[in-house]
Order: C-alpha cells, then structure tokens, then sequence
C-alpha cells in the first residue's frame, strides 16, 4: 500500500515540472518573438536610422514640414541668378537653386533619381513651372519627363531637374559637386561651373589666353553711373549717370547674353557704357553686368540683358523710347520691363 502511494506521488510530482517547464517555454515566447535581438519587446521595430541617412531629408529643403508628393513641388517663376563661384544658374521661383543629375539622361530625357534618391534630391514638377519673359532663359529648353510613378518632371535641355533637400535658403549652392554628379543647372541645361581664369561668367564675352588679339580699348567708368528716377507715368526706372533712360531690347537673347542692336540701330539705340559697381544706386549691384559687343566695345548689361539709350529722349527722365515698336523698354530696379505707356 505504502508503494502504491510513494508511486502515485511521484508521478505527480513529474507531471508537476513537466507543466511548469511548458509554462516558462510559452513565457518567453511571447516575451522574445522570433528573429528578434535580445532584450526587444513584442511590438518593437528595428531603430530608425541615425541623422538623415545618405539620401538627407527633404524637409530642410526652405524649411518645409511635409514629404514630397509623387512628381515633387512646382517650380514656379523661373529665373536665373548670377553666381559669383558657378556662373548663371537656374533658380525656382523661391529663389533656390536647381541642380541636373549625371547619371540621367537628356537623349532621351530620363530620370534615374528615384525612391530614397527622390527625398535628397525633389523633382521639380513640370506642372506650375514657368519661365518669364526676359528672365534668361529660353521657352525652347523647357520641357518635361515622365517619372518612373508616372508624374511629370521639369527638364531644361532634356535633363531632369531637381531641388537639393540640404539647400535651407535662396541662394545656396550646398548640391554642386555632390558625389561628383549633380550640378547647378545653367539656362541651357547644361552644368555650370565657375569661370575659368582670364574668363568672364558672362558666357557671351571672351576669354582672354597668354597672348590675347588686339581689341578697342574698354570704356572708361569714370564719369558713368546707374541710378533710379520716378517716371510719373512709369513709376520707378533706371537711368545713366545722366539721367537718361536705359531699354532693353526684345530681341537681344540673355544667353547667352548678345546684342543684336547693330549698325543703324545702335545709332539710334546707344549701347549704354559699363559702369563701377560702387557707381550704382537702388539696383541690386548683383543685377549689373557687362559684355562684349561684335566691334569689340564693351557694353552695360542689367539682369543679363544689354541696355541702351534713346536718341528720341533729348532730357534727363524722357522715356519716349518706351514701348517703342513693341520691342523696346525702360526697366525697373529689378531690371525687368516697364510695359506702361
């Protein structure tokens, strides 16, 4: 009898620690689901990468809190900055810089900047972007690309065109040379690049060599100068150091940057002589330029394009050139048009 008991409780005690064993097992599996790292509790994910990662994020890009949208942003009103280290870029209508990718292509136009790419470097969207009259560059270079989502990307010269996300403010150029293959886009779609030595960033002027071909001499600068007046049918325009009027011309080309006022013309239609930077007042002295006329003359430039002088204004503030066969036109301080009578 007392073996039978001795029995019976022995065998209760092995169904006792099979059951506790069972227990831990079940336990721990709900604790450390399989495939995770010691100590990672059920519903933890894997740590999100540090910082922004290779690709940077898109949300410094002017400060912006929202992701990019299949296609990226518009690029409104675009215009073209004078860089002092690259040149003449492309800018959106923010005034930030837009850049082209080398492993793209323009021949056919393609994008190959897709999915975590997309975040460093937002497409700009074909849809919104425009190119104003007289801002450099020309209509004939824009065009579009489908994307591999199937939106429609801006292109200038057949190449895809982008933001740079690390780009924080107008006017920053933190994309160019990135990885050696993304550049600032110039207005023909090209890259740009600063001047050479002995070269303009004026691309229309030409570069001086070791042994450089006898030219006329460069006006002098001394008695010029640039200013602003208050027309009273115009509102504010530029004007010489004597106060006469200065036009731009519709059919000179801001690039690159010619003047096709030649002969007859440009007698009646003065080139206007370059001026000293610190000769000028109420324009941006960003805005000023020059370039180099067929004769070999040196000529005034005002936001990349030529300007002149009427023989028809006989004083100070008469701007009777304006609207002059519809191609001829005072300019404001930003160097754009005046289009009132």
């Amino acid at each position: 009898m007392t073996k039978r008991y001795g029995l019976a409780g022995l065998c209760v005690l092995l169904v006792g620690l099979v059951v506790m064993a069972l227990w831990g097992s079940m336990s721990s599996s709900a604790k450390t689901p399989s495939g995770s790292g010691p100590g990672q509790l059920v519903g933890a994910q894997d740590a999100a990468p540090a910082g922004s990662g290779s690709y940077g994020s898109y949300d410094s890009y002017g400060g912006g809190s929202a992701s990019p949208s299949a296609g990226g942003r518009a690029g409104g009103a675009l215009t073209v900055r004078n860089d002092a280290k690259l040149g003449m870029v492309v800018t959106d209508g923010q005034g930030f810089t837009l850049y082209r990718f080398d492993k793209d292509t323009a021949k056919p136009p393609m994008s190959n900047c897709n999915d975590g790419c997309a975040k460093t470097w937002p497409p700009v969207a074909k849809e919104g972007t425009t190119a104003v009259s007289g801002s450099g560059i020309d209509a004939g270079v824009i065009g579009e690309v489908t994307r591999a989502d199937g939106s429609k990307q801006l292109t200038l010269g057949g190449w895809p065109v982008y933001r740079y996300a690390q780009d924080t403010a107008p006017g920053d150029t933190k994309g160019q040379g990135v990885g050696g293959t993304w550049f600032a886009v110039a207005p023909d779609g090209k890259k740009a690049a600063a001047a050479a030595p002995g070269t303009s960033t004026y691309p229309s002027e030409t570069p001086t060599s070791a042994a450089p071909a006898p030219q006329p001499a460069q006006p002098a600068t001394g008695g010029a100068g640039v200013s602003v007046t208050n027309n009273p049918q115009l509102g504010q325009i530029v004007v010489d150091g004597q106060g006469m009027t200065l036009y731009q011309f519709a059919k000179d080309p801001s690039w690159p940057m010619k003047s096709m006022c030649e002969g007859q013309c440009a007698m009646t239609w003065k080139p206007a002589p370059v001026v000293d930077p610190s000769q000028v007042k109420g324009v941006d002295p960003k805005l000023i330029g020059k370039l180099q006329r067929s004769d070999g003359t040196w000529q005034l430039s005002v936001n990349c394009k030529p300007v002149y002088t009427f023989a028809g204004d006989k004083a100070p503030g008469d701007a009777n050139g304006n609207g002059k066969d519809n191609l001829w036109f005072a300019i404001n301080p930003a160097g754009k048009p005046v289009t009132g009578k």
